[in-house]
């Protein structure tokens, strides 16, 4: 088997074996993007195991500084000799990525392990320009549909489905020492008014997701309708339970998805 075809392998084994609400590169992507996706996937996907798995603030650090010295080596011209990189090769060349991305993803789970609370909405924004814009910003290249405007859409929508996600997982980021609901929202009215500020902030982020869907090309409309169905869905799923996601976490059933997939696909043929 020659090198690329492991580290593919590799990377398809990390996108497959995680827990995700939707999937990172769908079957409506073709082939021929969805290899990219998943390659980049995964080291969004290691870069987080790294911080998030480690053990302790400590070691997570140290496996971080490795990881940035990986990263900043690979995109200076040194020989790949992780999985990750190896298969990341072809796709930096074929799209002329740098490096930016790649660390400010590292940079997001640096700052993880030493900032476990956010006060007010532009602290909480300011990290997810690091943790979530960076994915879209590089989506938008694989689909040469990059530009100052649907970067800026694009920004809009990666946070608010992060913004869904923190308002889902309270319970399983507090049972790691960390919490995404501004601390001036829960002095004001504790948990429940601390994630319907999260919600109500994800629902109006991504809004922006139906301009950005006009501009790009049909398979990726499609997969961004899906992401924005998807972060509503959950949006719903958490005001159902009356916002206390620190007592339940909600989730989206396989029913719901396959409704949001037929929407999404009808969405995107009417734009």
């Amino acid at each position: 088997m020659r090198e690329i075809d492991s580290a593919d392998a590799y990377c398809r084994v990390l996108a497959t074996r995680h827990y995700e609400n939707f999937a990172v590169a769908s079957r409506i992507v073709p082939a021929s993007l969805r290899v990219h996706l998943m390659r980049f996937y995964a080291f969004c996907r290691t870069t987080d195991d790294l911080g998030d798995e480690s053990g302790s603030p400590h070691a997570a650090l140290e496996r971080l500084a490795s990881w940035r010295a990986q990263t900043e080596a690979f995109f200076s011209g040194a020989p790949p000799v992780h999985p990750v990189f190896i298969a990341l090769r072809d796709t930096v060349e074929r799209f002329g990525l740098d490096r930016s991305p790649f660390i400010d993803l590292i940079a997001a789970n640096e700052q993880d392990q030493e900032i476990v609370t956010y006060r007010n909405w532009p602290q909480l924004h300011a990290y997810c320009m690091l943790s979530a814009a960076p994915v879209g910003r590089v989506v938008l290249r694989f689909f040469n549909a990059s530009n100052a405007r649907s970067e800026e859409l694009s920004d809009d929508v990666c946070i608010g489905l992060q913004l869904a996600n923190h308002a889902q997982d309270v319970s399983r980021d507090r049972a790691i020492g960390r919490s995404y609901l501004l601390q001036e929202d829960l002095e004001r009215g504790g948990v429940p008014l601390a994630v319907r500020s999260l919600v109500d902030r994800a629902r109006s982020l991504l809004a922006s997701g139906e301009e950005l869907e006009r501009m790009v090309p049909g398979a990726l409309r499609v997969q961004l309708a899906l992401y924005r169905l998807g972060g509503l869905a959950i949006c719903d799923a958490i005001r159902r339970l009356d916002y206390r996601t620190d007592v339940e976490r909600p989730s989206v059933s396989k029913g719901k998805k396959m409704e949001l997939v037929f929407r999404a696909l009808v969405n995107a043929a009417n734009r």
